[in-house]
C-alpha cells in the first residue's frame, strides 16, 4: 500500500518519484493512476471517513465461506461447494449467493493471522490491536476515532449495534470514548433509550438539575479534601458524559437517524428483518448522519461452531449476514457513501481446517479471512492466499497489527501516534503495524 506514515510528512514528501512509479501495481488498496492524483491533493488532510465493523463473534469458518478448497480431501474442504461472484476467477461459498453479486465493491484478505487462540483474548487483539494484559486495558478501534474525529452533529461518534460486547470498550482512554449502545433495531417497537426523555420529566426539569450540578461542582472545587487530580477527572467525565446526552437528546438529527422505521418497507426488507439485516441498516443511517464508527454484532460466540458447523451455517448464520452485508454495500454505493465508509466484516480467528468428530470446525488463530469494502479500498481483488488446505498463510500475511494500521490509515488517523497512558506511559495507536501489505 501507498502512503504509509503519510500524516507525519508534507504532500510532496508522500507522493515522490518511487511512489509514481509503484502506481499501477496491486496492492491492497489497488491505487491507480487517477488514485494517485486525487489521494495527492488530500493527503495533508486525511480522509473524511466512517466506519462500520460487522463483527462475526466466535470466529466464522473461512474454509466454508471466503477460502473455499474444492480440491482438499473431503474432512477439511466440508460439504459446501464454491460459487463465481460477478467477478471473474474469484469465488466464495454457496451459502453467500447475495454477497457474490457484489464481490466487484470489496476485497477479500485470505491472509490473516494472529496469535490469540481463545475467544475473549483474541477479541481484544483484533478490536485493539494489542494483545491483553492484566495490568492495561487498550482502547478499542472505535474509541480510538471517537476521540481523534469527535462526534457531529449532536450524533455520538462510536455507536454498538445492538449492544457492547467484549473488547469494544474505552480502556484507558476512560468511559467518554464508550460507544453508546443501540438496542436491536429489529424488534417491533424499537425505541432507542436514552434519546428521549422519561415520561415523567420535562426540559424545565433538565435545566433544574443542571443547574443544581453546576452548584455542586462548584462546593467540591472549592473543599480542599476533593481538590485533586483523580476528582477533577471523574467529575470531568461525568460533566462530559452528562452533555453528550443531552446534545444527543436535543439533536432533531440525531433523532431521526435512529429512526429506523423511516425507511421505506422495500428497502427494510431488502436488508432483511433480523437483527444483523436490521443493524446493518440501522449503521448506513447512522454514518449518513455523522457517526464515525458503528459496530453491528449480533451476539457473543455466536460464530463458534465447535459442534454442527455445517447446518447452523446454513440454517441460522449465514443467511442473515450474506443479506444484510450485501444490502449494506449496494446501500452505500448506491447512496454515494461508499467511498467515504470503510466497511469490514471479520471475526476474531479462523476455524480448524479439519472437521471434528462433532462436525464442527475447532478455534485456529493461525489463519482466517477478513473482507473489506469502500474506504477507498479498490474492490473485486483477493489479497493473501493460504495453503492447500486453509491451514496457514501461503503469501502476503496479514496480521493483527497490520490490519489495525489499515484501518486507521483508512480513516485519516496516524496509526503511529502514540497516547499517554494513566501512569504516563506511551504507547502507539498500532504496535508495530504496516499498512504497505504489497
Amino acid at each position: 500500500m501507498l502512503g504509509r506514515g503519510c500524516y507525519h510528512s508534507a504532500p510532496d514528501e508522500i507522493w515522490g518519484r518511487r511512489d509514481f512509479i509503484k502506481i499501477g501495481s496491486l496492492g491492497l488498496l489497488g491505487l491507480n493512476l487517477a488514485d494517485f492524483f486525487r489521494l495527492r491533493t488530500v493527503a495533508a488532510a486525511g480522509p473524511e471517513r466512517s466506519c462500520i465493523l460487522i463483527w462475526l463473534s466466535g470466529g466464522p469458518p473461512h474454509q466454508d465461506l471466503w477460502d473455499m478448497k474444492p480440491d482438499a480431501p473431503a474432512e477439511f474442504r466440508g460439504i459446501y461447494k464454491s460459487i463465481p461472484t460477478n467477478v471473474p476467477g474469484i469465488q466464495i461459498g454457496e451459502l453467500l449467493p447475495h454477497t457474490a453479486k457484489v464481490a466487484d465493491k470489496y476485497t477479500i484478505i485470505r491472509s490473516m493471522t494472529g496469535r490469540e487462540g481463545e475467544h475473549e483474548q483474541a477479541m481484544t487483539h483484533m478490536l485493539t490491536g494489542y494483545r491483553p494484559l492484566a495490568t492495561l486495558s487498550y482502547p478499542a478501534l472505535g474509541a480510538v476515532v471517537a476521540k481523534e474525529k469527535g462526534g457531529k452533529d449532536g450524533l455520538p461518534p462510536y455507536v454498538a449495534v445492538p449492544d457492547v460486547g467484549y473488547g469494544y470498550g474505552p480502556g484507558f482512554l476512560g468511559a467518554s470514548f464508550a460507544p453508546f449502545t443501540a438496542g436491536d433495531p429489529s424488534i417491533g417497537n424499537y425505541r432507542v433509550r436514552d434519546i428521549e426523555l422519561p415520561t415523567d420529566v420535562n426540559w424545565d426539569r433538565v435545566s433544574d438539575r443542571r443547574h443544581l450540578l453546576k452548584q455542586m461542582d462548584a462546593v467540591f472545587e472549592k473543599d480542599p479534601l476533593l481538590k485533586n487530580a483523580d476528582t477533577k477527572h471523574e467529575f470531568g467525565a461525568i460533566d462530559q458524559a452528562y452533555d453528550k446526552a443531552i446534545g444527543l437528546m436535543t439533536s432533531p438529527k440525531a433523532r431521526k437517524a435512529f429512526d429506523i422505521q423511516q425507511e421505506p418497507e422495500a428497502v427494510r426488507e431488502r436488508y432483511g428483518r433480523t437483527p444483523m439485516g436490521q443493524g446493518c441498516l440501522l449503521a448506513c443511517r447512522l454514518v449518513e448522519a455523522g457517526t464515525r464508527f458503528v459496530t453491528v454484532a449480533t451476539g457473543f460466540n455466536q460464530w463458534d461452531t465447535h459442534q454442527n458447523n455445517f447446518n447452523r451455517l446454513r440454517d441460522q448464520l449465514v443467511p442473515p449476514f450474506d443479506k444484510g452485508f450485501a444490502a449494506l454495500i449496494s446501500d452505500l454505493a448506491e447512496r454515494g457513501m461508499l467511498d467515504s465508509t470503510l466497511v469490514i466484516a471479520t471475526g476474531e480467528f479462523g476455524r480448524t481446517p479439519k472437521v471434528n468428530g462433532s462436525a464442527g470446525r475447532d478455534h485456529w488463530a493461525k489463519l482466517w479471512s477478513c473482507v473489506i469494502a469502500g474506504g477507498g479500498v479498490k474492490g473485486g481483488q483477493v489479497y493473501g492466499a493460504s495453503d492447500a488446505i486453509a491451514s496457514e498463510v501461503k503469501d502476503k500475511p496479514v496480521t493483527v497489527e497490520d490490519f489495525t494500521a489499515t484501518v486507521y490509515e483508512r480513516l485519516g488517523i496516524d496509526y503511529k501516534r502514540e497516547y499517554d497512558t494513566p501512569i504516563g506511559r506511551p504507547v502507539r495507536l498500532s504496535s508495530g503495524g504496516h499498512i504497505n501489505l504489497t
